[in-house]
């Protein structure tokens, strides 16, 4: 049999983002390899997509190409534009991908399901004589959950002491779906002062494209002479794609300690004892003040020590 159409295809397919998908290759008989990218979850009344691209890597044609899907343990599943594909041919070398969209009930059964594949083709000997078909199964785990992923990270020192400056960044991301009228508000200790805004607005957060903030905080200028704990309140409320107002939170705890002899601060200021060389003085200040400070204080430390060591008794 001859076919008019020998479509050597060239599969071009929008992946599913790889952040937060899983990807499955398959090596088959003939050269064949098949790659399925999938979501890890999806939500109940929500859309996945699965990305399918079947490439001939052997030196013979392949015809009769198909491949089925099967998910009866979800009912009311749709699977668009088809719950299968169906190739003629597939010459050496070529390739062709598809997307397939899955529309989950709104009220499937939250867990892990099995989407079942069954593949076949005929393999073309010398490109001459057609073989039996080959068949083979594939079963990709799909979590269907309740609800979309809100991801917040936030990324600041692990301890900071007094009368400093320090970055805090708080990162937020969509895992599943997009959301507008985004809140971002940072709620910090009472004790510590922003430079810069602690509420964010943001009228739209698309699915799967982080968001960043990054301001400063000051630090008190009194001393401390013990560690302790600050902690750091992060809210974020946003519209989700359905309309409904949602809310997530998160708190994290940095250490406010004593500061050590020398420190070096985020903005190239440097404490030496209790003195302090700012990052914008002139280089002639900074090679002269600094070892003159250093000496002096070096030298105060060994007499506070030489007074306070005690003298040995002599009999």
């Amino acid at each position: 049999m001859k076919f008019w159409f020998v479509p050597l295809l060239i599969g071009i397919i929008v992946l599913i983002p790889p952040i937060h998908a899983e990807t499955l290759t398959q090596n088959l008989d003939g050269g064949v390899d098949i790659q399925i990218t999938y979501p890890e979850e999806i939500v109940s009344g929500r859309e996945g997509v699965i990305s399918i691209l079947i490439k001939n890597n052997g030196w013979e044609n392949k015809e009769n190409i198909s491949l089925e899907f099967f998910f009866s343990v979800i009912p009311g599943l749709i699977i668009e534009p088809s719950d299968s594909i169906s190739l003629e041919k597939l010459s050496q070398g070529g390739s062709y991908g598809e997307n397939i969209s899955l529309q989950i009930p709104v009220d499937a059964s939250l867990g892990v399901h099995f989407l079942n594949l069954k593949y076949s083709h005929v393999l073309v000997a010398n490109n001459e004589t057609p073989q039996l078909p080959f068949f083979h199964d594939i079963a990709i785990p799909i979590t269907i959950k309740q609800d979309p992923s809100i991801t917040i990270r936030t990324k600041m020192p692990e301890s900071i002491f007094s009368n400093a400056e320090f970055p805090i960044e708080v990162e937020v991301l969509s895992k599943d779906i997009d959301i507008t009228d985004v809140r971002i508000k940072i709620i910090p200790p009472k004790d510590i002062e922003f430079r810069g805004e602690t509420l964010h607005s943001f009228s739209k957060i698309e699915k799967n494209t982080p968001i960043g903030i990054t301001s400063q905080i000051t630090t008190p200028i009194n001393e401390v002479n013990t560690e302790y704990k600050l902690p750091f309140q992060i809210i974020v409320t946003y519209t989700d794609d359905v309309g409904a107002d949602k809310e997530d939170s998160q708190t994290v705890s940095v250490v406010l300690r004593p500061r050590t002899f020398m420190e070096l601060t985020t903005d190239g200021g440097i404490w030496i004892g209790s003195f302090f060389i700012a990052p914008y003085v002139s280089l002639g200040t900074v090679i002269g003040i600094p070892a003159g400070a250093i000496i002096t204080l070096l030298i105060r430390k060994k007499q506070n020590f030489s007074k306070k060591r005690p003298k040995k008794k002599t009999r």
